[in-house]
């Protein structure tokens, strides 16, 4: 394996004479675990508001005394130091609960998607040798159907109508069926309702019990490129990074804030820059179990959060709302967006309607996640770039082939990273860890270039790649061009066969309500903006397009669909 050279450009970094005023080049890290910065926001703030969930609120006297009991119960029932637990709720107080009870015992936490299948989570379950696990009601049947497959002993179930304020508390039994808001559970041993649970127990009020170099939690990926690996992450890797992320906003004082708590707290994104970094600062944090364009405007206008995570499919949903050009946001004080591009009008609309900066970022669920934010000052951030790294936070463009010789700036390659928020591992899984870490840097698999000013630009997946006539074709930047089109709301591309060429581009389009378009028009549209040979010459029309759970377009599923499809016609 090759090193990186004396004399490469990315040794100098030069991103740093990028940085917004006030932000460290380098961190002096506090070797806290995060039920320690608990422990500290509470002890500084303990009558703020920490939690809010459709109108009821914990202050952080009040959540640090429910992690304590949880965290009780679960050493009741025979929870042990090292011993893993699972989650699968969406963003509710139970589930803020239950993590921080987890890592306070020093178990290691299991974060999974409540709308994964049950052959999806019985993988996870049983990979990550789960003890037991916390869940919502609509879902314990199937998981107590589940659990003898597993490591699971005891279920603890949680209901969405645990928490609410009067009188939502008093109509919620009369109509959570009827709406499938809640479900019966069926009798089994060890089955416990949430409330029961915890209220019955001995609250743990010693010290958090984890060291800082122990194994937090199991974070599993989303599973789109194979089997989904568990990663393994420390208190030290999820510490550091909600550190780092805190000193991008330095302005952000603690305990004055309301964080909007959107993104789901099963991904990593929304883990740590929403759940974790809102009790690092002391700040309320907004619950939105369900991020859909209603209740997301609906919270922004009762409850004014003035930090804005998002992905920009919750962006989008927003801007065009009905209520959005009558609604004031100026109380935003800060936007950070991720998972996929966000599109330059949409930045644009939400900038002028919030008077503040959304900050672009990147990362991965093997770095716990957050590597890159565009600085977070007027006239810094650059349309379409992830940004520059986040202190302590070394990077390098490397030769897609031989994955180690830096290529020079504006040149394409791969992108790979260095830094203390990098995970140790993928469990049970040494070949593949072998494969992403070489020599101490995480290989992440997308093709990258760094502009002379330190800017990172994401040109796509190594995987997605396409190779149309002999030349390299990154479907990411037709996907960018067809953006750009009036009429199209989301758009992908991707490579399809072809007898002469190899591959050819087909894209696959959502048009904007009420909008109509032809495929000559699309293809023609792009004429001018692509070389020949990365022009679609296939375009279909669709609804919707699969998304992850965080928002990202599933381009690895639109191709699956498509070969699937083109095989049955060769075959009929």
């Amino acid at each position: 394996m090759r090193t990186v050279s004396k004399n490469s450009s990315y040794l100098n970094k030069p991103w740093l004479t990028s940085y917004a005023p006030g932000v460290p080049t380098n961190i002096n890290y506090e070797k806290k675990t995060l039920p320690e910065f608990l422990e500290r926001a509470t002890a500084g703030f303990p009558k703020n508001k920490a939690l809010t969930f459709m109108g009821f609120t914990l202050n952080y006297s009040e959540l640090k005394g429910m992690v304590d009991r949880f965290a009780g119960a679960l050493i009741g029932h025979g929870v042990r130091k090292g011993d893993s637990v699972a989650i699968i709720l969406p963003n509710t107080i139970q589930c803020v609960v239950a993590y921080f009870g987890i890592l306070k015992i020093g178990a290691i936490a299991v974060m999974n998607n409540p709308l994964y299948s049950d052959t999806e989570l019985e993988h996870q379950l049983k990979d990550s040798e789960a003890k037991a696990l916390v869940t919502l009601d609509l879902l314990a049947n199937s998981m107590i159907d589940l659990r003898p497959k597993t490591h699971i002993k005891q279920i603890i179930v949680a209901s969405i109508g645990d928490y609410l304020p009067f009188p939502k508390s008093i109509l919620f039994p009369l109509v959570a069926k009827k709406k499938k808001l809640a479900a019966d559970v069926k009798q089994s041993p060890n089955v416990f309702r949430w409330k029961t649970f915890i209220n019955n127990a001995q609250p743990m009020t010693d010290a958090p019990a984890a060291s800082f170099d122990a194994i937090a939690q199991y974070q599993y990926t989303g599973g789109t490129t194979g089997v989904s690996k568990g990663v393994v992450l420390t208190h030290a890797n999820l510490s550091t990074n909600v550190q780092q992320a805190a000193s991008w906003f330095p302005e952000m004082r603690n305990g004055a804030e309301t964080m909007l708590g959107a993104l789901p707290y099963f991904h990593v994104f929304g883990l740590t820059v929403s759940m974790n970094l809102a009790v690092f600062k002391a700040w309320n944090n907004i619950l939105v179990p369900k991020p859909q364009p209603d209740p997301l405007m609906e919270v922004l206008t009762k409850d004014k959060p003035t930090f804005v995570p998002l992905v920009p499919t919750m962006y989008i949903g927003i801007i065009n709302h009905p209520e959005f050009e009558r609604t004031d946001l100026s109380f935003v004080n800060g936007c950070f967006s991720g998972s996929a591009p966000l599109p330059v009008e949409v930045i644009k609309r939400f900038e002028e309607k919030t008077g503040t900066v959304i900050c672009e970022g990147f990362g991965m669920t093997e770095s716990s996640p957050v590597t890159h934010i565009n600085p977070f000052e007027k006239g810094r951030p650059k349309p379409g770039s992830i940004g520059v790294p986040v202190p302590d936070v070394e990077c390098r463009i490397v030769d897609i082939e031989d994955r180690a010789t830096d290529v020079a700036p504006g040149k394409p390659g791969e992108l790979i990273i260095r830094g203390p928020q990098v995970m140790q591992r993928y469990k049970g899984m040494p070949d593949e860890t072998k494969e992403t870490i070489r020599d101490g840097w995480l290989h992440t698999g997308d093709i990258a270039e760094m502009d002379a000013d330190g800017y990172f630009f994401i040109v796509d997946r190594l995987k997605d790649m396409v190779i149309s006539g002999g030349y390299n074709v990154y479907p990411r930047e037709i996907d960018e061009v067809l953006f750009t089109h009036p009429k199209v709301l989301e758009a992908c591309a991707i490579g399809v066969p072809h007898a002469t060429r190899g591959e050819s581009i087909k894209a696959f389009v959502v048009l904007k309500p009420g909008e109509t378009a032809t495929e000559d028009e699309i293809i023609g549209f792009c004429k001018n903006k692509l070389a020949p040979y990365k022009l679609p010459t296939e375009v279909e029309f669709r609804d919707d397009l699969p998304k992850s759970t965080v928002g990202k377009i599933l381009r690895k599923e639109l191709r699956a669909e498509e070969l699937e499809q083109r095989k049955k016609e060769k075959a009929s």
